[in-house]
């Protein structure tokens, strides 16, 4: 559970360090690697969440989570994408049928995320407010991660990554007393 944790700090950082700089350059080649490789973080970050709460989640947190896992996996394959590939593309030499699999991968996500982030409220382990900040800002991104860069994504970045470091940081802190069966 701290390698996952681990794991999310670093994913966190990927999000909210480059979306800080983006607040201010814009969206960059370096920015943008950044944000594509940190995106491999986040199933061992998810899983070691998961495991935290996994019992009093019950099955409805089960399910959650194999939604948010499955979104989140084929979301990272287009985070890769979006950020070290079609970045350095013209927007109109994409074609449509790579647009319906990125929106298509994006709703999984969006979908997983807010379920797993219902089931974290309902499971009442972690905090709210980095519960709501994960299931609001993520999905928000994942939303606009097709649109040039604003303000608003470097504000969700930023968001998105506070409450998936502190998300972590409470794994680290549980993990040594949660007894793994």
């Amino acid at each position: 559970m701290r390698a996952g944790a681990v794991c999310g700090v670093v994913l966190g950082l990927s999000l909210g360090v480059p979306g800080a700089v983006e607040s201010v350059t814009g969206e960059t080649g370096a920015t943008s690697f950044v944000v594509g490789l940190g995106a491999a973080f986040g199933a061992p970050a998810l899983t070691a969440m998961y495991l935290l709460q996994r019992k009093e989640a019950g099955s409805f947190g089960g399910f959650a989570y194999l939604a948010n896992v499955i979104g989140l996996g084929l979301f990272a394959g287009v985070a890769f994408s979006l950020n070290l590939v079609l970045f350095f593309l013209d927007v109109t030499t994409v074609p449509m049928p790579t647009k319906v699999a990125i929106l298509s991968c994006a709703a999984v996500f969006v979908l997983g995320t807010i379920l797993f982030g219902i089931s974290m409220l309902k499971a009442k382990v972690f905090p709210k407010l980095p519960v709501i900040g994960y299931f609001t800002a993520l999905p928000l991104l994942a939303v606009f991660a097709s649109l040039p860069d604003t303000v608003l994504t470097s504000g969700l970045h930023v968001i998105g990554a506070a409450s998936v470091i502190w998300l972590s940081v409470v794994v680290w802190r549980r993990a040594a007393v949660v007894s793994m069966p």
